[in-house]
């Protein structure tokens, strides 16, 4: 008797909240589908813990959020797992390098170790000063002469991608 008295009471709860706990899901999620979903989720769970709840209206508002959260967060998740992993970069190729070996061996050796500090590993200014002994502007300088004179050496059938951010 009990038990029926308790489904009776759940029953009419539900009756009673469900077009409030709809507009708040659909508010949280932006979509009739998912707030369809998010309100019968949490009418489930509720019916679940129904005899342990004191406040109804408070415990559904709460479980109604944590389920749109919880939501989220799987969503989130399976959205990573499902990014497309980037091919691996083409194997560098032998005769390029040398020959950037070779221009970058007819650079002055200052020039050459700021344009080696600066674009192959990749260095701030900063930093590749600071490993030259000398001012951040020196090496802005012979970073840029040392460019110049490979594009000259190079020639123009020799150009590689300048990514952006390179004068850090």
């Amino acid at each position: 008797m009990a038990d029926r008295r308790r489904e009776g009471e759940f029953t009419e709860f539900a009756r009673g909240q469900q077009q409030r706990m709809y507009r708040r899901a659909y508010l949280l999620t932006g979509s009739r589908e998912e707030a369809q979903d998010l309100v019968q989720t949490t009418l489930v769970k509720l019916y679940v813990a129904w005899p342990r709840v004191d406040q109804p209206a408070a415990y559904a508002y709460r479980v109604l959020v944590r389920a749109f959260l919880d939501g989220r967060r799987r969503s989130e998740r399976e959205r990573a797992l499902h990014v497309p992993i980037e091919p691996a970069a083409p194997p560098p190729d032998p005769d390029r390098a040398l020959t950037l070996l070779a221009a970058l061996a007819e650079l002055p050796p200052r020039t050459r170790a700021a344009v080696v500090l600066r674009y192959w590993e990749d260095l701030p200014v900063a930093q590749a000063a600071a490993a030259l002994g000398c001012t951040p502007g020196t090496v802005k300088s012979l970073s840029s002469r040392g460019l110049a004179l490979l594009r000259d050496l190079l020639g123009e059938t020799f150009e590689e991608p300048v990514t952006e951010g390179a004068t850090r």
